[in-house]
């Protein structure tokens, strides 16, 4: 590196020293008539002067605030609008599902020629609609025919038969015979399979 390059002649480095120190800005004076005490705090000027503001001493920002009113001049109906509008941040809102621009907007149903009745769309109704059917697989369809019950059934059909077997097949309501130790025991497993498939 040498100290008699080009690039070290285009280098200015401003010297620092006590004459060098930054000028304070001057405080603006109290804007309140007649005061001469430095306006370090700063007020609104008003509802249409977003962005304004008037710089008070401390006496006198708190004598402004007690009597400033944002709403003043307005009507009871125009504060009504304001309040509601900025619960949402004055940004536009729409209500909830009635957006008709929406590619997702539901779309009118128009018939096919030939459909007088609008059979294909009998199924759409509510009342129409069947229950969707369980597919039962063969462990679980197994488990049903060993608690004796059709494919069809809910839960608490389940839990009443499982409980109504349990008493059935115990030892304890045969009087210690043991007999029937090897259903009970499929009609527990078969109670365990059915929950753990969300049949009850």
């Amino acid at each position: 590196m040498k100290l008699d390059s080009k690039y070290f002649d285009t280098i200015r480095v401003k010297r620092r020293g006590p004459g060098a120190a930054k000028a304070k800005p001057e405080t603006p004076v109290c804007a309140w008539e007649g005061c001469t005490k430095p306006g370090t705090h700063k007020a609104p000027l008003g509802r249409d002067s977003e962005g304004q503001y008037l710089n008070f001493c401390v006496d006198h920002v708190r004598q402004y605030n007690k009597s400033y009113n944002y709403f003043s001049g307005l009507g009871d109906e125009d504060i009504r609008k304001y309040l509601k509008d900025s619960l949402t941040g004055h940004r536009p809102t729409w209500s909830m599902g009635h957006n008709a621009t929406s590619p997702n907007a539901a779309k009118p149903r128009r018939r096919k020629r030939g459909e007088p009745f609008d059979w294909a769309a009998a199924g759409d109704t509510a009342e129409g609609r069947a229950e969707p059917q369980r597919r039962v697989r063969p462990l679980e369809q197994k488990a049903l025919e060993t608690m004796n019950l059709q494919t069809n059934a809910s839960g608490e059909d389940v839990r009443l038969r499982y409980k109504e077997l349990v008493k059935q097949l115990h030892p304890d309501a045969n009087g210690g015979d043991r007999g029937h130790e090897e259903r009970l025991r499929d009609v527990i497993q078969a109670y365990k399979l059915l929950k753990q498939a969300g049949f009850c």
